[in-house]
């Protein structure tokens, strides 16, 4: 080769989904493969939101560039339906439309930290999120989200962690991987915190729709000047099964928008069209069909906590909700990427080992539950239990 790559993308990992989809090529046990890795949605979209996008594609409606923040449209209806769920004030001037929550993450950080700066990632952590912080040059550290009695992390280990380079923390909730929740109080701590330590919050929700809608998530976009410290990302992928669209949100104050403009500007020049008119579809439309499928995502949970408790015991659910299950294995004397290969080559059981989720994470198992239909919970659950690793 006569021309130098960049090193910091030299070291990060492949892709851990792409690498973990590999495995189940060896599967030598003639079982159908049931695929606990990726969250996406095993159903399709709403009929009339496929065809209101097919109308829009007919009629030359969803062709062009839209503005570089979004459609107008999307933004004041994603900002009245933020404002709304969370009982605040988020305008349409907060609103950037994103190519999907981690064009939003990307954006993000690239607008708070340049190559030597840190940002704090709560471990077990989402691979994406250290993936793009390595190319960056942008030191990760480590909070714990795991501990004897939950899946959360504490607002006050962050000051050990911090010094006068660190940017932001960032938090998912419900969470990926472990689906934990995080509540109200917690991320009020969170925001205080940061708030004295000058750093920024960046909170994921990509999963929100998926909570009981009866009361909010938090309570941070009521707080007074809250665009000085908190930074949201969205995803419409998961709640209109979009995955494709590409359609995600970024919801900040208005220095990280004005910088953000100039990110997606030149990354994408803005979100996919087509996956703009669907989320601004569904925001207007939708509404019973998205508590329909919150419903069938917490009845997948149940069945799943079911088949485990009758058929897999020996796997400890440290934490569960919204797509996923984070399981304790009982293969001591195994890695965890041991374990899920086996399970994907003797059992055509695919999931995602912890240790592709930070550091000290080597005796879990991340499942995307919300993938398999409640039918194949009691299936999937057998499997597990009669694993054996080899010597």
């Amino acid at each position: 080769m006569t021309y130098l790559l960049n090193p910091f993308v030299g070291k990060v990992s492949a892709p851990p989904i792409a690498e973990s989809a590999g495995w189940l090529e060896g599967n030598s046990s003639n079982l159908p493969a049931i695929n606990l890795s990726q969250a996406v949605p095993s159903y399709l979209p709403a009929p009339e939101l496929a065809d209101h996008v097919a109308r829009c594609m007919r009629d030359g409606s969803a062709n062009l560039y839209t503005d570089i923040l979004g459609i107008p449209e999307l933004r004041e209806a994603l900002a009245a339906h933020m404002s709304s769920a969370y009982r605040g004030t988020v305008n349409q001037a907060d609103v950037a439309i994103t190519a999907g929550c981690n064009q939003a993450f990307c954006a993000a950080v690239m607008a708070l930290a340049k190559p030597g700066d840190n940002i704090i990632l709560a471990a077990p952590w989402y691979f994406n999120n250290q993936m793009w912080l390595e190319m960056q040059g942008i030191e990760v550290r480590a909070i714990a989200a795991i501990h004897e009695t939950d899946a959360l992390p504490r607002p006050q280990d962050l000051a050990s962690v911090c010094d006068e380079r660190t940017r932001a923390v960032v938090l998912i909730s419900p969470n990926n991987p472990t689906g934990a929740v995080y509540p109200s109080h917690l991320l009020d701590a969170f925001f205080d915190t940061c708030q004295e330590l000058k750093i920024a919050l960046l909170l994921d929700e990509t999963y929100k729709d998926f909570l009981d809608p009866a009361s909010p998530p938090h309570n941070l976009f009521a707080r007074d000047n809250w665009g000085e410290t908190f930074v949201q990302l969205y995803s419409f992928s998961k709640v209109y099964a979009l995955t494709g669209a590409r359609v995600g949100s970024l919801i900040a104050g208005p220095h990280m928008i004005e910088a953000v403009e100039k990110i997606i500007d030149c990354v994408a020049i803005c979100a996919p069209h087509t996956g703009q008119k669907a989320a601004l579809y569904g925001l207007q439309n939708l509404d019973g069909w998205k508590q329909q499928k919150r419903l069938l995502m917490a009845d997948r949970l149940e069945a799943m906590k079911a088949a485990f408790a009758k058929h897999a015991s020996d796997y400890r659910i440290v934490s569960s909700g919204a797509f996923f299950a984070y399981l304790a294995h009982p293969h001591v004397n195994h890695s965890a990427r041991v374990v899920a290969m086996g399970l994907a080559q003797h059992y055509g059981v695919l999931t995602l080992p912890g240790s592709m989720f930070g550091p000290e994470q080597d005796g879990y198992l991340r499942l995307a539950f919300a993938n398999v239909d409640v039918s194949l919970m009691e299936d999937a659950a057998q499997r597990l239990g009669h694993y054996q690793p080899q010597a």
